[in-house]
């Protein structure tokens, strides 16, 4: 009887210490899906929602007069003409730098009089509107993230709900639609001060005539390569204005409120531009086969 006992025991000893990898991955997964993680989740399906429901209150004020057209064309001022040194300056750097960085390949294959058109393309398809989209999403979004916070935090945007005013029209749809309208403009003011820089760039070791230069240029280019670079530049003024917006307008927590919304307008409007610009090029690449 008692050799049995002791066998019971030692065996029972043996199956508590025996792995149970059953057990392990469920508490692997339930660690993984519960706490911070699962939180994390909700919070960010919370905010697309919230998101969602804020672009279409936008598009329903947009429809609805009266319509503000003064503070309109004062945000496309000041989204448009002082953003314009930031951005020339840019491109034209984006030009010069590759044009010198592209010639020694194309030399080494006897491909020189190609270098117009290869910079040219690659400009106006790719670099110059994501470029362009992430200075407007860091200047202008940063400004409109600080300023409509500033105002959420002073009770600004409360005072004109209290008086029986439209904030949303007023202070959103304004900012949403400058950014709309001049962040195309911006992006064709950049290409063509891209094409400058190339310019310059091709005349530092070789003499080329501007004419001769934009006769390449004009000629690589075709409609395929021009009409989906300028309408995805549509979809990135709307996200950086969306979003900047939303941070601002839905800012709390004070004065730490104001630059938490600054950056995660610049963050946010930053990502959604790479993304519009992978789905742009998938998009276009379907209508190129």
């Amino acid at each position: 009887m008692c050799g049995n006992t002791n066998t019971q025991q030692i065996m029972s000893e043996k199956i508590q210490a025996a792995p149970t990898d059953g057990v392990k991955d469920t508490s692997f997964w339930q660690r993984i899906f519960s706490g911070k993680f699962r939180q994390s989740l909700a919070n960010f399906f919370d905010e697309v929602g919230q998101l969602t429901m804020f672009t279409g209150k936008f598009f329903k004020e947009l429809v609805t007069p009266p319509y503000e057209i003064s503070e309109f064309l004062k945000q496309c001022y000041w989204i448009g003409n002082m953003s314009l040194p930031l951005v020339g300056i840019t491109a034209f750097i984006m030009g010069l730098v590759f044009t010198m960085q592209s010639r020694p390949t194309l030399a080494k294959f006897g491909a020189e009089s190609w270098l117009p058109a290869m910079v040219s393309v690659a400009m106006v398809r790719e670099i110059a509107p994501v470029i362009t989209g992430l200075i407007v999403a860091g200047k202008v979004g940063s400004g409109i993230g600080a300023e409509l916070a500033s105002m959420r935090v002073t009770e600004q945007i409360d005072a004109l709900e209290v008086s029986g005013n439209r904030p949303l029209k007023y202070v959103v749809v304004t900012r949403v639609l400058a950014c709309i309208l001049m962040v195309p403009l911006l992006v064709l003011f950049a290409d063509g001060i891209a094409m400058m820089g190339s310019y310059l760039g091709v005349n530092l070791t070789d003499k080329t005539t501007l004419r001769l230069f934009f006769s390449h240029v004009f000629s690589a280019l075709d409609f395929i390569d021009i009409f989906p670079a300028f309408i995805k530049t549509f979809f990135f003024g709307l996200a950086i204005g969306i979003i900047s917006c939303y941070k601002g307008y839905n800012a709390n927590s004070g004065t730490e409120g104001v630059g938490r919304a600054a950056n995660s307008a610049v963050v946010v409007a930053s990502l959604m531009i790479f993304i519009i610009d992978m789905i742009a090029v998938q998009v276009s690449d379907l209508f190129m086969k």
